[in-house]
């Protein structure tokens, strides 16, 4: 018994370390969510603490990765041993890798707040600096950030004009370097500022009072993908759109007006096919015959900072099980009836229970509900018909079933659930879906605390080889 409430534990940080930000959710404050979450990670740090630096190798969210990096490294002499700091510190090196540049600098800001300055952060922070591709640009883009790290460990950049950037600009007259002489040059030559990274120049172009539409045409070649998409070029065809992650792209899609859409029906689309195709990799087509019931009701349009999130994770979980299943074989139900995943938008109330019933009659291998498991109309109907089926019609499992819950339940400290009998799993992202759902069959309760840490231990392994590769 002790066994299986140890995972269960362990189960529900991952599904708050995967879907909570400590952002507002529909049905819970910004307050709520950071108090919920600041308990699920001291209680699961103070107890599991092998297994709470093992969750930086699953795909737990950039916010939470910072988390257990901060908590981690500020209470390093509660580690078990040497071998076990050894350990922490490899899987915090190779997670540091994979977060955005301005998350870590300012996981590093907190950490200087905090006075945490032993040698294994000190060495954990220079690793970082010294692997970054392009220290001038982080000068130019993270100044702050930068010299503020560089600050903490008690160094000094590499390129002794990097240096000077920092912490003596008035030293040279020019720098060799092109990044940082772009950024000397833009303050009085305006063409010198569409050599700089885009969120940069954008500064310097209101100095200038470069007309917006001007800026954005010169400026294009420097901007990601995602920068052209947040910009007014994201409605003309010069982004491409397949290339973006699928819920990313599911969001801007969500965003566009109804009508647009519609003119736009086969390049929206064909761009989500293509992202969820990339998705699902070596999967593509394996699934066998899938029904999914996605939640489009009007909780799906989340908070006013994660506006239409659970939409647009639910829209893009529907294009990346129907790359899953087999060739004709993938059948999609919305909570509102509607039938166009191009159109959906957040309307009405949760009849997940009937949804259900519609789903299961269509006789699926494979059963995929995602929903923020608030089912209302009739409330408790989806956990009744799961119960039934799943002990009178369906008592051998011969259909898989789960249920993917993209919001954090702050009340619960967990993800919402519809019924034991089917395992729950949190997601944050529509691409994560294969490997939560490979997650979700240690939440049936089957399984031990042991089954769940060699699974974790299996993707500490391929993540840190993944890592050094």
């Amino acid at each position: 018994m002790s066994e299986l409430v140890a995972a269960e534990d362990v189960l529900l940080f991952v599904n708050a370390a995967v879907t909570a930000t400590g952002q507002r959710e529909f049905r819970a404050s910004a307050a709520e969510q950071r108090f919920s979450l600041d308990f699920v990670h001291e209680y699961v740090r103070v107890n599991y603490r092998p297994v709470y630096a093992a969750a930086l190798a699953l795909d737990v969210n950039h916010h939470n990765a910072a988390l257990i990096v901060e908590r981690l490294l500020c209470t390093a002499d509660e580690a078990g041993g040497p071998a076990e700091k050894r350990a922490e510190g490899r899987l915090i090196a190779a997670r540091l890798a994979l977060l955005p540049p301005q998350r870590v600098y300012r996981l590093f800001r907190a950490l200087r707040a905090a006075g945490v300055n032993n040698r294994r952060t000190r060495a954990i922070v220079r690793g970082w600096l010294e692997a970054r591709p392009d220290p001038a640009l982080d000068a130019v883009k993270y100044r702050t950030g930068l010299k503020a790290a560089v600050r903490h460990v008690h160094s000094r950049p590499a390129d002794p004009e990097t240096g000077d950037f920092l912490f003596a600009p008035g030293r040279r007259v020019r720098y060799a370097n092109p990044t940082l002489d772009a950024h000397r040059r833009a303050r009085y030559e305006q063409s010198a500022l569409y050599e700089l990274p885009f969120t940069v120049a954008e500064g310097f172009a209101a100095k200038h009072g470069v007309p917006r539409a001007v800026f954005l045409e010169r400026i294009a070649p420097r901007m990601t993908r995602l920068e052209q998409l947040r910009t007014e070029r994201a409605a003309g065809a010069g982004a491409d759109l397949s290339r973006m992650p699928l819920t990313r792209l599911a969001l801007y899609v969500l965003a566009l007006p109804i009508g647009e859409r519609v003119e736009r029906r086969a390049e929206l689309t064909g761009a989500l096919r293509a992202s969820a195709r990339r998705a699902a990799g070596p999967y593509a087509g394996s699934w066998g015959r899938v029904t999914a019931v996605l939640d489009d009701s009007f909780s799906s349009s989340g908070s006013a900072v994660k506006r239409r999130r659970p939409l647009a994770v639910a829209l893009g979980c529907n294009f990346l099980l129907e790359a899953l299943a087999a060739p004709g074989a993938y059948t999609a139900l919305w909570t509102s009836g509607g039938d166009d995943p191009l159109l959906v938008r957040p309307y009405g109330p949760t009849p997940l229970g009937t949804r259900i019933l519609d789903a299961l009659e269509t006789g699926p291998e494979r059963l995929v509900i995602v929903s923020d498991g608030w089912d209302n109309a009739p409330p408790g109907l989806a956990g009744e018909v799961l119960r039934v089926w799943r002990t009178r019609l369906d008592p051998d499992r011969r259909t898989s079933a789960v249920h993917l819950n993209p919001v954090y339940d702050a009340e619960g400290f967990d993800v919402r659930r519809l019924a034991p009998s089917v395992p729950t799993a949190g997601i944050r992202d529509a691409e994560d879906l294969a490997a939560l759902v490979e997650l979700a069959q240690f939440a049936e309760g089957r399984t031990g605390f042991a089954e769940l840490r060699a699974y974790l231990d299996r993707r500490v392994e391929l993540f840190l080889k993944g890592a050094g590769a």
